[in-house]
């Protein structure tokens, strides 16, 4: 576990539009979450995207909450083929639905005690049947779907003391970037458990939203599938972010070739992980 920890001290890093990104693995990551679930303190963990980035990038506020996880890692491949263009010539993917089951699988094998957060009561049910199944050995000690609407103090008071009496020492959060990024800080301290903001992974693993083919993540083409499956809700999202990366992240590069550096302010750039 030490050696994990110690590990987490030194991964490399890069400011991707001054959010920070870490250079990690399914297997590194998935050993520091279990390392870090096993001290019983609170840590937040990052998935990140475009979507995250850009959501850095215009709320310096997100920025430094994002940059003061414990661990940020490349969730879309864009972020990855952001950091070889930085220098990190091994970075590689790791995809949070991927590695919430790399977490889920380990955690099963050693006995660590997993919650969740997130999702409808239907998706929340069929996950759960979908995560028993594969791992028999599983213990979900804490299943909560929230409403979609903001809580009041004494429904979140309630939803936080059944995460904290269940025992949970990793909670999979899955309410969506930017507002599960910012429930998981206001309930750091509070919660003594790894929480890990996984988004959409509920629904992936329950059926009930397809993902992209294999391919199509592959070629960083995911946000084309998903603009597919669901037009209405995504569309303007996505126009209004990915342009913009493409456009910003080459400034960015461009002028690191001269040893300049964009977007790293310590206003955006917040403090390194806690």
């Amino acid at each position: 576990m030490q050696f994990y920890l110690e590990k987490l001290a030194t991964l490399e890093h890069r400011y991707i539009l001054g959010m920070r990104v870490d250079a990690t693995s399914y297997e590194d990551a998935t050993a520091i979450i279990l390392a870090l679930a096993k001290t019983r303190n609170s840590y937040c963990v990052c998935v990140s995207n475009v979507h995250m980035t850009m959501e850095t990038y215009d709320s310096p506020t997100f920025a430094r909450l994002v940059n003061s996880a414990v661990l940020v890692t490349p969730d879309g491949m864009p972020l990855v083929w952001a950091l070889r263009a930085l220098g990190v010539k091994n970075a590689s993917r790791v995809y949070g639905p991927a590695l919430t089951l790399h977490v889920c699988e380990a955690a099963a094998r050693m006995g660590v005690k997993i919650g969740l957060y997130g999702g409808t009561p239907e998706s929340l049910a069929a996950f759960v049947a979908f995560l028993r199944n594969r791992f028999p050995e599983i213990q979900i000690v804490c299943q909560i779907a929230p409403p979609f609407r903001p809580l009041t103090p004494d429904e979140d008071a309630a939803y936080t003391e059944r995460i904290i009496e269940s025992g949970s020492q990793i909670l999979f959060t899955g309410i969506g970037c930017p507002k599960q990024e910012f429930w998981m800080k206001a309930h750091q301290d509070r919660i003594p458990a790894v929480m890990i903001g996984v988004g959409a992974a509920f629904d992936f693993h329950s059926g009930r939203v397809k993902q992209a083919p294999r391919w199509m993540q592959q070629m960083g083409l995911e946000w084309l599938f998903r603009i597919a499956m669901d037009p209405k809700r995504l569309w303007k999202r996505h126009l209004k972010h990915n342009p913009r990366f493409v456009l910003l992240f080459l400034a960015q590069w461009l002028t690191s070739l001269f040893g300049w550096q964009l977007f790293t302010s310590p206003n955006r750039m917040g403090v390194d992980r806690v």
